[in-house]
């Protein structure tokens, strides 16, 4: 079920993933976690809040602003050795209208709270990767040294 929805381009639904990363965090004995790519809609925030909230100490959503060419252009090279069903530009163009539609306006809820944190991801990745570290240091995350 999961990998046809992903194939498709649609969201998983939310009692499934916030569940499963329950289990994966509760599993790891670890602390701190970076969830990539949740929540993708408002029903998964809810979820997360439902479930999970007092659980967890949430920092912040980092957010890595690109322009959807850049991406698109990105997935495609990815797919050319990824064996992933979904990088191939169908499914791609879906998964930009499913993130503008249900994402964008659960970021811009976090952002109005002062819990976005934007990076630009239209850079070389050694740059994009010293503006994450630096994010993670200002907030404590990681020390100072790293």
């Amino acid at each position: 079920m999961i990998a046809t929805m992903i194939k498709e381009g649609k969201i998983v639904p939310s009692e499934v993933t916030v569940r499963l990363l329950e289990q994966a965090m509760n599993k790891s004995g670890k602390s701190k976690f970076l969830i990539d790519g949740f929540p993708r809609n408002a029903e998964n925030n809810s979820s997360w809040d439902r479930e999970m909230s007092n659980k967890v100490n949430f920092a912040f959503v980092l957010f890595f602003d690109c322009p959807e060419e850049v991406l698109e252009q990105r997935l495609l090279k990815r797919g050319e050795n990824s064996g992933r069903t979904d990088d191939n530009l169908e499914s791609i163009r879906k998964r930009f209208n499913t993130y503008k539609e249900s994402t964008i306006p659960v970021v811009d809820e976090y952002h109005k709270v002062g819990k976005a944190v934007k990076i630009d991801g239209n850079r070389a990745p050694q740059l994009v990767w010293d503006d994450v570290l630096q994010q993670f240091k200002e907030r404590g995350i990681l020390p100072e040294q790293q």
